[in-house]
């Protein structure tokens, strides 16, 4: 970290920008011309169920229970609403949080903190936090060790939600009117909190009107040097207490604003930041950029690797953004709003491509998303930052509501690797998923089919028209069923393959449902439901048809397979 000597020389803005903390995670209507502008005032694009915050943030906290004994029962004792105030969000499987409560106490009881409110927010039941009862039990046995520390418990989780958070701790900063000014994914010094209460006295002005931009994350020149100004043990922690395996990938998809919102909240990102890629000119302000600097208005994700991949991320950008418009999403033109996905790792472009020619299936038009190393990347300014979480009114042309719904093929853990086909068809590793979360883990769709024995729509699934090489796992468990060298296209508006990569990795059954008898396929480990096979298959490869349907499965490519844990089936699919 960079460590500030003289707190009073620097402003507010510079010195919360100075560095994000080790933390815990878990994981306008525009103007039609080229270089048109976003504008706040107008909301044609975000309903009251997007909207970043609730209504009233201020009060609802205040009506929440508080928890330490002799400093009342709800938020409203430990928030004058005269006051701006400072929100620490915490869990108790953090150890970072742990250890930093009795410094947030200190802060909260030190007389130069007198202007600012200062408080702390669990979530029971969410984050992997106990649920509200054991949380209360819990935190009853330790509050003894911080008597002046209120501690507000918001079981309903929807302040974390509202503002994705991820990760612990994270600060929020408010204004006197509950207005959300700045969101810290991460710690902050004690530096940053003398700076915050400092400048408490005129509600945050210089932090409301900084137009700096921060130094959290890693700046990329045009040079491809990268310059870290990040904090030194720069490292994020799961609810393991373990560092996280993070990576990172910057996807341009229009106006930031809504890209950045709807990323924070999608499952397994640990923070999202805007700023401006690939331009032509070394930090460029946002005006620079609008008149034609060459930039992409452009949202770096970091992502915890052992939760998610990167094609399950490119899923969710691609729902969000239309993949071919050149130059243009929602209300938004010029080539700043170019869509582009851009990497650092040569590893992840093969990850693209086939998320883009797996896009491409789906439109007759070209796809236009830019698929390219990252030359540079500059941080937007502040005010950019968590627009939205701060102007729940502000334009948007993303749905952010889609980051609730898992897409189809969502990432599982990891599988050990293995060296022989017969381990990698071992059964006993597919068997650790949790059955009774399905309903979490899968989408609607996926779980009717799996679960309940549905049947999709003729022609509406994307792998009906994909023949890329690869494998399809069950998209339960993760067992592989079926090889794409056996895949092919019968017409019936289904998957559809002349046999299984072997026979004990699927059970037949008879079906007389609808006055039929056919024999339905289920996955031998999961016993998920797939669909049906029929003897009018081709008669050169053995005269069988395995219609089964693109929800109950899970398309791997083969340049992911090593990687995620089925290396020696690539032979099989290669030959």
């Amino acid at each position: 970290m960079r460590w500030l000597k003289n707190a009073s020389s620097f402003g507010v803005t510079i010195l919360l920008s100075a560095g994000l903390l080790v933390a815990c995670g878990q994981m306008s209507t525009a103007d039609s011309g080229a270089n048109s502008g976003k504008q706040s005032s107008q909301n044609s694009g975000v309903t009251s169920s997007r909207d970043m915050l609730p209504s009233d943030m201020l009060g609802q906290m205040q009506a929440l229970p508080q928890l330490t004994d002799g400093l009342g029962d709800t938020g409203a004792a430990v928030i004058d609403p005269n006051k701006p105030t400072l929100i620490k969000f915490w869990a108790s499987w953090c150890p970072l949080c742990l250890g930093t409560l009795e410094e947030t106490e200190d802060w909260r009881t030190n007389a130069k903190f007198a202007n600012l409110n200062v408080v702390t927010l669990a979530s029971p039941g969410h984050l992997n936090e106990k649920d509200a009862g054991d949380f209360g039990a819990w935190y009853a046995g330790i509050q003894a060790d911080y008597p002046k520390l209120p501690v507000l418990a918001d079981a309903s989780g929807q302040l974390i939600n509202k503002l994705g958070v991820q990760v612990y701790p994270s600060w929020a900063i408010l204004d006197k009117n509950g207005n959300l000014v700045h969101l810290v994914k991460g710690n902050i010094s004690a530096e940053q909190a003398y700076a915050l209460a400092d400048n408490a006295g005129n509600d945050f002005a210089e932090l409301k009107a900084g137009s700096a931009k921060p130094a959290n994350v890693q700046t990329l020149d045009n040079n491809s040097n990268i310059e870290t100004i990040k904090q030194k043990d720069g490292v994020y922690y799961n609810d393991q207490g373990k560092a996280i395996n993070t990576r990172s990938i910057y996807l341009a998809g229009g106006c930031f604003w809504g890209v950045e919102a709807y990323m924070e909240r999608v499952d397994g990102v640990v923070d999202a930041v805007s700023g401006y890629a690939n331009g032509d000119i070394a930090n460029p302000s946002y005006e620079q950029v609008i008149r034609g600097s060459g930039h992409a208005e452009t949202v770096k994700v970091t992502y915890d690797a052992d939760k998610t991949d990167l094609d399950t991320i490119l899923k969710y950008y691609f729902r969000v953004i239309d993949p071919t418009s050149l130059n243009k999403q929602g209300n938004d033109r010029g080539v700043q709003y170019r869509s582009g996905v851009y990497y650092t790792d040569d590893e992840d472009k093969a990850v693209i491509e086939a998320a883009l020619q797996r896009v491409q299936s789906q439109y007759e038009q070209k796809v236009v998303v830019e698929n390219q190393p990252l030359d540079n990347f500059y941080l937007a300014e502040m005010y950019h930052q968590d627009y939205l979480a701060k102007n729940p009114n502000g334009y948007c042309h993303v749905d952010l509501s889609l980051a609730d719904d898992k897409p189809e093929g969502v990432a599982r853990s990891q599988l050990a690797p293995v060296s022989t086909i017969a381990e990698t068809l071992e059964p006993k590793r597919y068997a650790s998923f949790d059955k009774n979360a399905l309903k979490d883990t899968l989408t609607k769709t996926q779980y009717n089919i799996t679960q309940e024995a549905g049947t999709e729509r003729a022609f509406s699934h994307e792998y009906d028209d994909l023949f890329a090489p690869g494998i399809y796992v069950d998209v339960v468990s993760g067992e592989p069923l079926f090889l794409s060298t056996d895949k092919y296209q019968s017409g019936c508006g289904w998957p559809s393959f002349t046999k299984p990569i072997d026979k004990q990795v699927i059970t037949e059954h008879q079906d007389t449902a609808f006055n039929m008898v056919r024999t339905e396929v289920r996955s031998r480990v999961a016993d998920s439901h797939l669909g049906h096979v029929f003897p009018d298959g081709p008669k050169d490869r053995g005269g069988l048809r395995y219609c089964i349907n693109g929800g109950a499965l899970q398309f791997i490519p083969v340049d992911l397979m090593p990687q995620s844990g089925y290396a020696p089936l690539v032979k099989l699919v290669k030959s």
